[in-house]
């Protein structure tokens, strides 16, 4: 453990990242297999999953910055790597917001709120993945959602928890990168 710590590899750690969105894989597997039980606890389901996202990201950031903040690389390197965290990590959010709107039916969950043709809400409504995935990026990017109104208790805090997460990894973010750059002289290789 001291090695770990000391020497951290994080190789693989792009690799492993995906495994968070695992729960979302048993929970769809009860929607598609037992639709009775997962109709009657989907508000637990969804507020396991608005817990879950929340504590994991949080412990992953806090985790990864550690290490990285442990790695003997040089500034730009350590710099690169904690971008591509960054990035993976926002797309694994949105992603799995997006795919828990998509199994606990984002139509249910969101109505769309814009006066258009019938034909057009027809072809959004056979969209339903790519709809999920509109409503996750306009809220973990805190765009907002004009066109698409939370339906219940568990969508808006849904939504909310996502655009908290949303604006608190971009302050971290740009936290980090101000904390770089002030700090190049001192944290560059050759300088002792």
């Amino acid at each position: 453990m001291r090695n770990i710590l000391r020497r951290p590899n994080l190789t693989y750690t792009p690799f492993l990242l995906p495994l968070i969105l695992l729960p979302l894989l048993g929970e769809w597997l009860w929607r598609v297999y037992d639709p009775d039980f997962f109709t009657n606890e989907k508000e637990v389901f969804l507020t396991f999953n608005i817990v879950y996202i929340v504590i994991t990201r949080l412990l992953l950031l806090d985790v990864m910055l550690f290490l990285f903040s442990r790695s003997k690389r040089a500034l730009h390197v350590t710099l690169i790597r904690i971008v591509g965290l960054y990035l993976e990590i926002t797309l694994i959010t949105i992603s799995y917001f997006a795919l828990m709107f998509y199994i606990f039916g984002v139509f249910l969950l969101f109505q769309y709120n814009a006066d258009i043709a019938a034909e057009q809400l027809a072809i959004i409504k056979a969209h339903d993945l790519l709809v999920a995935f509109y409503i996750s990026t306009v809220s973990f990017t805190t765009l907002g959602l004009g066109d698409w109104v939370p339906q219940s208790l568990n969508a808006m805090m849904a939504v909310s928890t996502e655009v908290i997460l949303g604006v608190v990894q971009a302050g971290v973010f740009m936290a980090i990168i101000i904390y770089a750059h002030q700090n190049k002289e001192v944290l560059s290789p050759g300088h002792v």
